[in-house]
Formats: C-alpha cells, sequence, structure tokens
C-alpha cells in the first residue's frame, strides 16, 4: 500500500512546485531580513554620516587588505564616481589609507587604518551575533541550505567573484 500522506510544506518534493504566494512569501522574508541583517551596522554608521556603501567598502576592504580600487569596483558594482566619493570620505576620515602601486603606479591599493579595523570589527560583530543565533536556532541542514539558495541566486559572474572571495580572500 503506497503512503498517501501529503508532502511537508517544507520537504524537498513540496519545494519544487512552489506557488506564486510562496514565492511573495520568500521575497518578503528576504527583505525582511535584510533590513534586520542592515539594522544594527545602519544605526551605528549613521551616527557618523555613513552609509551602507561606506560598510560595504569597509568589510571588503578588510576582506582583501591591498585591494585595487578596480577590484573594489567589480566587487560592489558601483560607479567609480559612487565608491570615490566613499572613499574619499573614509580616507578623509582616518579609515582607510590609499597607496599607489609598486608594480603599476596607476592602481591604488586599499587598507584599513586602526580606527577603520576598529570600526569594521563593531560593524561585523554586530552581524556575526544576529548570523550566528539564527544559525544556531535553525541548525546545520537548514544553514546548508540557505548558502545553497543565496548561491543559486546570485548571477554568474557574482558566483564567481564570490568563490574566488572564499579561496583567496581577494
Amino acid at each position: 500500500m503506497s503512503d498517501m500522506r501529503a508532502p511537508s510544506p517544507y520537504s524537498g518534493e513540496s519545494l519544487l512546485f512552489l506557488t506564486d504566494e510562496q514565492l511573495r512569501q520568500g521575497i518578503e522574508a528576504m527583505f525582511f531580513a535584510y533590513r534586520g541583517f542592515t539594522a544594527d551596522p545602519d544605526r551605528i554608521l549613521s551616527d557618523m554620516a555613513y552609509g551602507r556603501a561606506h560598510h560595504r567598502a569597509i568589510h571588503f576592504i578588510n576582506r582583501a587588505p591591498g585591494t585595487t580600487v578596480n577590484n573594489l569596483l567589480n566587487i560592489l558594482g558601483v560607479t567609480k564616481q559612487s565608491l570615490n566619493r566613499v572613499l574619499r570620505t573614509l580616507i578623509e576620515d582616518g579609515l582607510v589609507q590609499s597607496l599607489v602601486g609598486k608594480v603599476d603606479k596607476r592602481e591604488r591599493h586599499l587598507y584599513l587604518t586602526d580606527k577603520g579595523k576598529t570600526l569594521e570589527q563593531t560593524l561585523s560583530d554586530a552581524q556575526r551575533a544576529r548570523m550566528r543565533s539564527a544559525f544556531r536556532d535553525a541548525g546545520p541542514d537548514a544553514v546548508a541550505g540557505f548558502r545553497t539558495v543565496l548561491e543559486a541566486m546570485m548571477d554568474t559572474e557574482m558566483q564567481r567573484a564570490y568563490t574566488r572571495l572564499k579561496e583567496t580572500g581577494q
């Protein structure tokens, strides 16, 4: 006799046939999760008159010290004008140091100063605490599935950049 029970709404089988309503709920969950994920850093940065662009620049400069402006442009997917405005502020405020390349004098290599490292640590600590709590509550299978979904949502170019960042730190 075959098992006639309906699949669990969270089983792999039912996820292959998501309704528009289930997809809408997933989209809304992403929006609200992103608001939660950025809320703590946003509060910290607002006191300094910085925004999320500053946070992203600080994060990726910390992640790959010595990264070039062009590499940061590719990672962030912003215009050169927009990034230059953010970097100018971070440099003037003593958070980022820009050094001329030793091999190619046209390149600028970016490093966080001690003050920049302190800010990055504060911002990341807040986000790590939120992620750690959510991951702990969800469990290892859910965490692995979450990562799989996030990676599957990335454009091919972003998947390559993400993989390179994971492997090399740049």
